[in-house]
């Protein structure tokens, strides 16, 4: 039997101290021992330590615990989604945590620049972006874009509601258009980023009514919850953005929803297009998700794994339908091929409303 060794332990209340022998037993022996003793032998023993083994075979494995960053301010479309993904991929089982992180600025670029220079090669890290962050790489003229990081799905798409608040004169769209034409300066639209999504709309809405798009009075906010705070508050004349971050002001009466831009009427929005209201314009947001740059094929394949498992799962289909976003999954070459068509046609609407030279 080993020797025993001898301890100093101090005594929590006088705090006088005392020496004790202990036998020195390896952690498996002392284990044995007492298995044998409470347990009635070998036999028993190797029943209750199977069941210990098979009890943590039994929890769940999960890929990773990931952090996802959301590169604006809570409460936007970005932000939505980061957190959407959160609890779906905690629901389904694909990570025991998953962290979200904001970091707003700059139409996502701040956010895309920290991301690709601190998160290099980091297998649980992903990045939220979308058709605004490629309008704000070029608007912004970023020296970082989607090619210093590793797409790998775009998950969503979204198309643009137009409000106003619910006192206001603005009743139609019709409305908004004759104010716009009497004077574009007067008429102030709140919404994302500049050179986002909801930028690019208004300067096709105004090329498409016969107004200079380089004469309107864009305010852009970093965050989805600034941006309502300015529109409920009167504090511009319009308002643009995703018609889910609308949706609960609009049931609510607070906030008038005038126009949608999607080809034909989205079912339970009671709108017209913008199509209807006779201007000629379409858009549709898309959101997807990045990991780090960096990455080994086979940490690629793994990440890649997990967000189709997500986009095919029960739980985001209910997301989709809660917050009444378009699945348009898509990932692999199928993808990459898409994005740099996005990014090119950006770049052509953006100068074509001159916002890019």
């Amino acid at each position: 039997m080993p020797a025993a060794h001898r301890e100093e332990i101090t005594n929590p209340v006088g705090g006088c101290r005392f020496a004790v022998s202990r036998p020195f037993l390896p952690f498996a022996t002392t284990i044995t021992a007492r298995t044998n003793r409470a347990y009635g032998g070998p036999t028993l023993k190797h029943f209750f330590l199977a069941s210990i083994l098979a009890g943590a075979l039994a929890l769940p494995a999960y890929a990773a615990d990931y952090t996802i960053i959301a590169p604006a301010n809570p409460g936007g479309g970005w932000d939505q989604t980061a957190r959407s993904l959160q609890t779906v991929m905690q629901q389904e089982g694909i990570s025991g945590n998953v962290q979200v992180q904001n970091v707003p600025g700059a139409g996502g670029t701040i956010g895309l620049a920290q991301f690709a220079s601190q998160q290099k090669g980091n297998p649980n890290a992903l990045l939220v972006g979308g058709y605004v962050m490629v309008g704000a790489i070029l608007t912004n003229n970023s020296p970082v874009t989607l090619k210093d990081v590793t797409p790998i799905a775009r998950l969503t798409g979204e198309y643009e509601a137009i409000v106003v608040p619910a006192a206001s004169e603005i009743k139609t769209m019709a409305d908004l258009v004759e104010a716009l034409k009497k004077d574009p300066g007067a008429v102030s639209w709140g919404g994302g980023s500049a050179g986002g999504t909801d930028h690019i709309a208004v300067g096709l809405i105004a090329k498409a009514a016969g107004v200079d798009p380089t004469k309107i009075n864009y305010i852009a906010y970093s965050g989805g919850g600034e941006a309502l705070a300015a529109i409920l508050g009167s504090q511009v004349t319009a308002g643009i953005s995703g018609y889910g971050e609308f949706e609960s002001q609009v049931k609510a009466g607070t906030l008038r929803l005038i126009a949608v831009s999607s080809a034909e009427r989205l079912p339970d929005i009671d709108a017209p297009t913008l199509k209807e209201s006779g201007l000629d314009v379409v858009v549709e947001n898309w959101r997807m998700v990045a990991a780090a740059p960096g990455l080994t094929d086979e940490q690629k394949a793994a990440v890649s794994a997990d967000i189709e498992k997500l986009a095919k799962s029960a739980g985001w289909q209910e997301v989709l339908k809660t917050k009444g976003w378009q699945d348009t999954y898509l990932a692999g070459a199928a993808f990459d091929e898409q994005l740099a068509k996005d990014v090119s046609a950006t770049e052509a609407v953006l100068k074509d409303i001159g916002l890019v030279k």
